[in-house]
């Protein structure tokens, strides 16, 4: 699937840096870091990914050169920070994913500068996800946020309040979001939010959602920056901590689950029943494909199965610390499947009935100028990413692989595409990679390095760093597609 760092060419985005509706291009960007905020490199001594040896991220290169410029440009910290690092895999990806980051934070939009924070800390604190609220505490309070807004959501404005049930359902169930959620919060009143606000919110918590995803899957480091709190010292500032840490019971430093020869037999062994899967399901689907209703039927069988997939470390709770649940309402509200029994009224999300081709592009890019753009890049370069290997092979085609993983997600989240066959998910996907998968993108404060290391065993960190930006990005379109739903049918 993925080539390393030294393969990689610079290349311009193919329809040039956007102009936002304030006029705003890259040539402004600089204005946004403050000048005692210029880029720092840290080396953390751990490296930035808990389940990824640091000698995986290389010396410095031409594409260093080509991320420290990214950072300089769009980097919303003024720093290579831990998550930049281990993105950084992936040079092209990463450039579409700081640029719409920062357009989201930093260039004129419908939200102040301090509120997109803030819902930051709202979004990643649904996962408990201390990295994140650390870094937009900094944000927040770089940006002007009262240091009062910190000690809880009583001390915020009524309208930030009001987020708390979108955030809740958006984070767990997003199916559940309907259009009197939406019309509640832009009904007429003192607190009513506009609907570009709206559409700007949601577009912030389902990024940090789907990216407290990737923090825990990734197994990402706490930052070393032991000035990184701006001299402001609440509890969650003073506690980083990095769950997935908490509950690794795999030292970095130990050998992988590949470190003796049977089990590295085992698992190149997986390797070739893996490929050799992926060679006869291109060859049936081109000798003939599966009717409609066959179709139908392998996707309710799919989504029933992903109900047996016991998401990992359910033996170590993880319990949400005070200077987490004062940003969220309801703590105890989390994931339940789709599919459960005594929910069968709830409708399959249908995929050609709403897309986000068709329609959430469209309306999210009317009422949050340009963002559709952005958003659009980056779902389609994570799809398309690839660099024809798997593990030690190359010319590989792994295009059904990328679609099975993407698609998984949606599944899981109840959205269905008619030209699916859901067949292939059972086939491609392993039952260790679907607990981690479900783990990653519904309880991903429970994900382990065990988890991480226990499969595709023969594939290179890199190839698992793919998969994680994969379910990140499934997640988001999938939470962005149930609440561009609501507003559409609203505004009907």
């Amino acid at each position: 699937m993925f080539a390393s760092l030294a393969t990689f060419q610079t290349s311009k985005d193919r329809r040039g840096f956007f102009v936002s509706r304030s006029g705003l291009d890259k040539s402004r960007s600089q204005t946004f870091l403050p000048p005692e905020k210029k880029m720092l490199i840290s080396q953390p001594s751990r490296g930035p990914s808990a389940f990824i040896p640091e000698k995986e991220f290389g010396q410095v290169n031409d594409a260093d050169k080509f991320i420290t410029r990214l950072v300089e440009e769009y980097s919303t910290t003024g720093r290579l920070d831990n998550i930049t690092q281990v993105m950084r895999l992936h040079p092209q990806y990463l450039e579409s994913f700081l640029r719409t980051q920062f357009y989201m934070l930093r260039v004129d939009g419908p939200l102040p500068y301090h509120y997109r924070h803030y819902i930051a800390i709202m979004a990643a604190a649904r996962h408990q996800c201390g990295y994140l609220i650390n870094m937009h505490v900094d944000e927040f309070l770089n940006n002007g946020g009262s240091s009062e807004w910190l000690n809880g959501l009583e001390y915020v404005p009524q309208r930030l309040k009001n987020l708390n049930e979108i955030n809740k359902i958006l984070a767990h169930r997003p199916w559940l979001i309907t259009k009197e959620h939406i019309q509640k919060l832009v009904k007429t009143g003192e607190n009513n939010w506009s609907l570009a606000e709206l559409v700007h919110a949601v577009v912030l918590l389902a990024h940090y959602h789907a990216l407290a995803s990737f923090v825990f899957g990734s197994g990402i480091n706490p930052e070393s920056d032991p000035d990184a709190s701006n001299g402001f010292h609440p509890e969650v500032v003073k506690n980083k901590f990095c769950v997935c840490d908490l509950a690794n019971d795999n030292n970095i430093e130990n050998t992988s689950l590949t470190s003796n020869n049977v089990e590295t037999t085992d698992s190149e062994s997986e390797l070739e029943a893996l490929m050799e899967r992926m060679k006869r399901l291109q060859e049936e689907k081109e000798e003939e494909e599966a009717s409609q209703e066959e179709m139908a039927t392998r996707f309710e069988k799919e989504k029933k199965e992903s109900l047996l997939v016991i998401p990992g470390a359910f033996d170590t709770d993880v319990v949400p610390m005070s200077n987490v649940t004062r940003y969220i309402e309801d703590p105890g509200f989390g994931y339940k499947d789709f599919a459960r029994r005594g929910e069968e009224h709830l409708p399959t999300f249908r995929a050609q009935d709403y897309s986000w081709e068709d329609h959430g592009f469209s309306l999210v890019n009317r009422l949050y100028s340009d963002i559709g753009h952005l958003l659009d890049d980056k779902f389609r370069m994570v799809y398309n990413l690839t660099y024809n290997t798997m593990a030690m092979h190359e010319d590989v085609d792994t295009t059904m692989l990328r679609r099975a993983l993407f698609n998984y997600v949606h599944c899981m989240f109840g959205i269905r595409y008619d030209d699916y066959d859901y067949g292939e998910v059972n086939q491609l996907l392993e039952r260790s990679l679907k607990v981690y998968i479900k783990t990653v993108t519904c309880y991903p404060e429970r994900a382990t390095k065990r988890m991480y290391d226990g499969y595709w065993r023969q594939f290179k960190h890199s190839e698992k760093v793919h998969v994680n930006l994969l379910l990140m990005e499934a997640r988001m379109q999938a939470e962005l597609l149930y609440a561009l739903r609501a507003i559409t049918r609203h505004l009907t």
